[in-house]
């Protein structure tokens, strides 16, 4: 290694940073104005959410996203130890004169804040978030088995990277939050979830009684999970097409969407403990689901 910890690509080659283009930038939704409230849901002001580039971090994040989006890769630093492995990425960014660093470990420190960078880190475009009518037609047309998860005031950001994971090795359709929700991608979310917020989609909604309504013209039992008073998980068949409700620690999810719900389900065990947390409850019951209907 030089002395300059921020090498730009091989020596005796032009630096991949100089003629660079400025990436184009993505469309926005369009906004939609909000609608009165269904009766039993508050209207809830939407949470401003950041766009353009996101640091993902973790080599089985970064690699999966490249895997399957490669146009939105922006720029790669890396440990020297990794150039090997990483062969393919560089080569890419070569032949489309995106830049790539090799760095010090206290760097990937820095850029991702966090030390468990696992010597990688990529700046990708961020996906825009899917309506409900686009993640529906993603899957399979009801009768079929489809399965969707529902987020109601979950925020933190390696609970929601771990239930990605199990979403995605359970094959679950997507994620719903409400546009109201603060609940967004990061590079932690994408480093715990290993890869699995790269096959989850995740669909935002306006109006929640709406959202209901459509799901269930779509076939979908809303199933809200609770610490108690549920039907027992494991003696109760569950709808070959659902949507798992879970909700935040502590508060729960709204009374609104529980009292919404067809079915209410409680996951048993010793009492010992109050409660599973988000990400736990999450895989313990699309775990049951995969059981079930395969």
């Amino acid at each position: 290694m030089s002395d300059n910890p921020w090498k730009s690509g091989k020596p005796g080659q032009p630096s991949p940073w100089k003629s660079r283009t400025k990436p184009p930038e993505r469309a926005r939704a369009p906004e939609v104005a909000d609608a009165p409230p269904e009766q039993g849901f508050e209207s809830r002001p939407r949470v401003a959410r950041p766009s353009g580039e996101l640091r993902l971090y973790g080599l089985n994040a970064c690699l999966a996203a490249f895997a399957r989006r490669p146009n939105d890769l922006r720029k790669v630093y890396l440990l020297e130890s990794r150039i090997d492995e990483l062969k393919p990425v560089l080569a890419w960014c070569a032949k489309n004169r995106l830049g790539y660093r090799v760095v010090e470990n206290t760097d990937l420190d820095k850029l991702t804040a966090s030390r468990h960078h696992e010597g990688l880190c990529f700046e990708m475009l961020r996906q825009a978030p899917l309506g409900l009518t686009e993640l529906l037609g993603m899957q399979e047309p009801a009768p079929a088995r489809s399965l969707l998860i529902w987020l109601d005031g979950v925020g933190n950001p390696h609970n929601f990277g771990a239930l990605l994971r199990s979403a995605a090795h359970f094959a679950a359709g997507g994620v719903i939050v409400p546009a109201a929700s603060s609940l967004d991608l990061s590079g932690a979310a994408a480093r715990v979830a290993e890869g699995g917020a790269e096959m989850v989609a995740l669909a935002r909604v306006e109006d929640e009684a709406v959202a209901l309504s459509q799901l269930r013209e779509a076939g979908y039992t809303i199933a809200a999970t609770v610490p108690r008073e549920g039907q027992e998980l494991y003696s109760t068949r569950m709808a070959q097409r659902t949507v798992l409700v879970f909700g935040a620690e502590g508060e729960g999810m709204s009374a609104a969407l529980i009292e919404a719900a067809d079915q209410r389900l409680s996951i048993p065990g010793s009492g010992l403990v109050d409660s599973l947390n988000i990400a736990a409850s999450a895989a313990v019951v699309l775990g049951e689901y995969w059981r079930q209907t395969r």
